[in-house]
């Protein structure tokens, strides 16, 4: 399903807000995965959450402009040093204005 992105303006330019659902499956529980997440996101004004489901792959949704999510996206699939992504599947979504990027 395609969903048309959100525009906003700020100080006369047009952002484009996007939302991700991203899971990431390989060894991305216990090792810290959803702390490096939650720094990526934080550190590029992104929302949304994060959280570990009972398959062993972790669970993201995010959103903001659209060069900050990509650039979150390509920091989720290299993931931390201690982590190993073995695939990244990402997925559009509507925009839930999250507040702030949480871990759940």
């Amino acid at each position: 399903m395609f969903y048309r992105p959100t525009f906003k303006k700020n100080l006369n330019k047009l952002i484009v807000v996007v939302c991700n659902k991203i899971v990431v499956q390989g060894r991305v529980q216990n090792v810290g995965f959803r702390y490096y997440t939650f720094q990526t996101a934080r550190s590029l004004n992104l929302s949304g959450f994060v959280k570990n489901e009972m398959d062993g792959t972790v669970y993201i949704e995010v959103e903001g402009d659209e060069n900050s999510v990509n650039r979150f996206i390509q920091a989720i699939r290299k993931g931390p040093s201690w982590a190993r992504v073995d695939h990244v599947d990402i997925n559009t979504c509507p925009i839930q204005n999250h507040s702030e990027f949480y871990v759940r």
